[in-house]
């Protein structure tokens, strides 16, 4: 009885027919138990031939092709004609080595797997005698299809498989990987195994693969990922936005030439190539993917695509023309090249997607998944340097100015971060939040791997998709704050809990400890995370074993270690960070703020991932008896729970800040992605929260980019008001300057300029300010209020006959300090409260308050 058939496609390989059915039929199988057949695309070196004088053997078989050459094609001929329900591929060239072929079709014939794959890249496998070119080819190959299918060596042409998957898989399919057909199209369905191979390349013939091949092979895979980029389409796509780039440079320059400002003439001129664009688009380059008539909801789509890419290149356009002083007229070609992938990319995927080859729910989630993430990456790149600092950036920028082991209010994380961001870039915005960015890429690796051990891969995706469009991770990953590094740690910390608690894997500690311990070197709130793992030790029987081992005791011992800066400093220095944290706990003004608490948890994850976050803590059931994945689930619900019980406690007595919650949320993150994509047993509640997050989605993404290009280039017809107070202090600063460039030329005296607030106004002036001719500046701690790390970096409260230039955001900081005292007392001859309105490109943002006396008496 054959139990299993092997499919060999050949083209021109006479010389390795004798010696491959040589050492097939020497393995440890019986004749009859296998056949092989050989399917010839039109040999012309007697291939044929060579099989034919073996026909006295049953087991082989010849089956000639007439058509044109194709390696799919003859593999589908071959299971077609095959007597088993195992099938084998294998080439005929000998880089497969046969003596591994028991290894590879045993699983299969015992059931435990539906595909069973001879891989390179996996642990034992290897390639042996290729060419450098060869191996970056295959490795690219297997690279940009990991995304999308659980293996790693999609391109491999060696494996068995069960024969009815070879009915998902179209006639009209055409390529040179069918594997990759197999596994894309039986997404989620099958029970994978890689076997390691010795892969050698030819000894005989020559090598047949093409840069045509590699071609069509990337092009069937951007079709089984739902896109409809082929040559032709990205051709007309070319042509038309060729038509549509002069288009829009016209028009720009004529808008430019009558003074309508960068932001107006950008705007008015993409969404006339736009309308252009997408005539021709639809009724030429996408025509096949097009009913012939205006579809609201693809144009809506196209609409949306049109205006991230526009949001994009203003950023795009903006650097070329402020940082990189390149003219705005020659500037928007290079802005409108470096969009078109955008608008390509969301035209082939999401306006004209496949519809013959619609892929399964999983596949598209992963490609929604790719893209958005590289988008909102590529949404920081551009404007990471062009956007100002905030005034809390500014002031830990201060932090890397006066380094030391730990600081006031926060631990040194932060300023260790900025001091390696400005040593390698400069002391410009781009320096300060390439910390942050760090920080993202590890937070995204981290919270990955926990996602794929706690689930799978396609939950893994979808996680980082939810982490790259949710406020707590965007913001995060933005901002240069104590936040960044401390999202960073809790997922690190997060990752090795897992492992150490759920996995039980002993070396977890120390990564534990690392983590948590440059968790502390953060954010002293990491700390919650101890108390959780403290929970769940007590809760789950499995874990409790810990107690009794000297791992976890080991595991805080590193962490302490590695916090010890932070004890050295506060040694030093009184206790004051520990006693400033107690304070804000302990504080005799109590406030019930609960509700400002769930305002905050409704932004930073959105309406529809609050609702998703409590579904997944209260009704995501287990799928099973496991014990796993019931201990999985009390993970979840530990890790977060904790926290967010600690924080609610806190927030009956004082009022919470927007960004406290915002790590708790990592551990739930993965249990939403899971069930993101659940398509079975799922409530009607559960149903509506699903089809929610595409516009949750699209919404988030395009608010970011919308704030981005708002803050950079502003948007036609929208004022600045939102940052009045806030923001734009380049501008502000200027202006200060010209100030005390008046007061040293009327008093011949320097001016001291004091920040009327406890940090933020001193730190965002002086970094705006710390060129050649850097000012005087000191924090109100110089009228005997509160100015956290002032207090140390500028403590003199003494007199001064120097004129003195308060600075506010608002009237009434200049008249009192916080604690309500009156300082016109301190000040000698002050003068009245006067402001300037402070314009950004000739639009006015904000207005700036200041006062300026002629000396001051000091601190009663």
């Amino acid at each position: 009885m054959t139990q299993f058939s092997i499919v060999v496609p050949t083209l021109n390989e006479a010389g390795n027919i004798d010696l491959l059915l040589t050492r097939l039929s020497a393995l440890n199988f019986a004749p009859d138990s296998f056949e092989v057949i050989f399917v010839d695309d039109g040999s012309t070196d007697g291939t044929p031939d060579k099989v034919r004088a073996w026909r006295n053997q049953s087991n082989v078989h010849l089956i000639e092709r007439r058509e044109k050459p194709d390696l799919t094609a003859a593999i589908l001929t071959g299971i077609a004609a095959a007597k088993s329900d195992v099938i084998v591929v294998m080439d005929a060239n000998l880089s497969h080595p046969p003596e591994q072929l028991p290894a590879i079709v045993t699983p299969v014939l015992n059931g435990n797997c539906d595909v069973v794959i001879g891989s390179r890249y996996v642990a034992g496998g290897s390639t042996e005698n290729w060419p450098l070119y060869r191996q970056l080819l295959s490795r690219a190959g297997s690279w940009i299809a990991r995304p999308l299918c659980d293996v790693n060596d999609a391109t491999s042409g060696f494996f068995a498989f069960r024969r009815e998957l070879a009915a998902s898989i179209s006639n009209h399919t055409r390529g040179y990987k069918i594997l990759l057909e197999l596994l894309m199209v039986n997404q989620g369905k099958l029970r994978v195994m890689e076997v390691p191979i010795c892969f050698r390349d030819r000894a005989q013939g020559s090598f047949k693969l093409s840069l045509s091949h590699q071609q069509a092979y990337v092009q069937r895979l951007i079709t089984l990922a739902g896109g409809t980029a082929t040559l032709n389409t990205a051709g007309r796509f070319a042509a038309v936005g060729l038509f549509g780039a002069l288009i829009d440079a016209v028009v720009f320059q004529w808008m430019i030439s009558r003074d309508a400002g960068l932001a107006l003439a950008h705007f008015i001129s993409f969404f006339v190539a736009a309308v252009t664009n997408y005539t021709f688009n639809s009724k030429w380059s996408f025509r096949e993917h097009h009913a012939g008539y205006l579809k609201w909801h693809q144009f809506g789509r196209f609409l949306t695509v049109g205006a991230l890419a526009l949001l994009l290149r203003g950023g795009v356009l903006a650097l070329l023309v402020y940082v990189w002083h390149i003219p705005p007229l020659l500037a928007i070609f290079p802005a409108i090249v470096a969009t078109a992938a955008v608008n390509y990319l969301g035209s082939a995927f999401y306006v004209f997607p496949s519809e013959k080859d619609l892929p399964s729910l999983d596949i598209r989630w992963r490609t929604a998944a790719i893209g958005i993430v590289l988008f909102a990456i590529l949404l920081r790149l551009v404007y990471f340097g062009l956007a100002q600092l905030i005034p809390d950036e500014t002031y830990y920028w201060q932090y890397a100015q006066h380094m030391d082991l730990s600081f006031y209010d926060h631990p040194p994380m932060v300023a260790w971060l900025i001091w390696f961001g400005t040593a390698v870039v400069g002391n410009n915005e781009f320096g300060v939040r390439i910390g942050a960015l760090l920080c993202g890429s590890i937070t995204l690796g981290y919270l990955y791997a926990l996602a794929q051990n706690l689930y799978d891969k396609s939950t893994a995706m979808r996680t980082l998709l939810l982490l790259a469009i949710l406020p707590l991770g965007f913001g995060s990953g933005l901002l240069m704050t104590p936040d960044a590094p401390l999202v960073a740690a809790w997922a690190a910390t997060l990752y090795y809990m897992e492992r150490a608690l759920v996995a039980g894997q002993r070396t977890a500690w120390l990564g534990m400890g690392i983590a948590f311990g440059a968790g502390l070197l953060s954010k002293y709130t990491i700390g919650l995370l101890g108390i959780a793992a403290l929970v769940f030790v007590i809760l789950d029987p499995t874990a409790r074993r810990w107690m009794k081992s000297f791992h976890p005791y080991l595991a805080a011992l590193l962490a302490l270690l590695l916090f010890s800066p932070v004890i050295i400093w506060n040694y030093e220095n009184d206790w004051s960070s520990f006693v400033f944290q107690s304070n804000q706990l302990l504080t005799d003004h109590h406030e019930f703020a609960v509700h400002f608490l769930i305002f905050h948890i409704l932004v930073l994850l959105t309406p529809i991932g609050f609702a998703a976050a409590l579904l997944a803590l209260f009704s995501n059931k287990p799928s099973g008896d496991r014990p796993f994945e019931r201990r999985r689930q009390l993970f979840v619900q530990i890790f977060t729970g904790v926290p967010l019980c600690i924080f609610f406690a806190i927030s009956t007595f004082e009022t919470p800040r927007v960004h406290w919650t915002g790590p708790i949320w990592l551990a739930v993150l993965p249990a939403i992605a899971w069930m993101i994509g659940q398509t079975d047993q799922v409530s009607a509640f559960a149903r509506r929260i699903q089809a929610s997050w595409r516009l949750t989605i699209i919404s988030c993404i395009f608010v970011y980019a919308f704030v981005l290009h708002y803050v950079v280039l502003g948007i036609p017809g929208v004022p600045y008001h939102m940052f009045t107070e806030h923001y734009f202090w380049r501008e502000t600063a200027g202006e200060i300057k010209q100030i005390a460039a008046e007061v040293r030329h009327q008093t011949g005296q320097e001016p001291i300029i004091v920040g009327m607030s406890k940090w933020s106004v001193a730190s965002a002036l002086y970094f705006y300010t710390h060129g050649d001719d850097p000012l005087d500046i000191r924090s109100r701690n110089m009228f005997g209020d509160s100015g956290a790390m002032y207090e140390y970096w500028l403590p003199s409260q003494e007199a001064a006959d120097r004129p003195i230039i308060q600075v506010g955001m608002k009237r009434r900081h200049l008249e009192k300090t916080r604690k309500k005292n009156d300082i016109n007392h301190m000040l000698n001859h002050p003068g009245p409260i006067e402001y300037r309105v402070i314009e950004r490109y000739g639009t006015p943002v904000r207005r700036v308050y200041y006062r300026i006396s002629q000396g001051f008496k000091g601190v009663s």
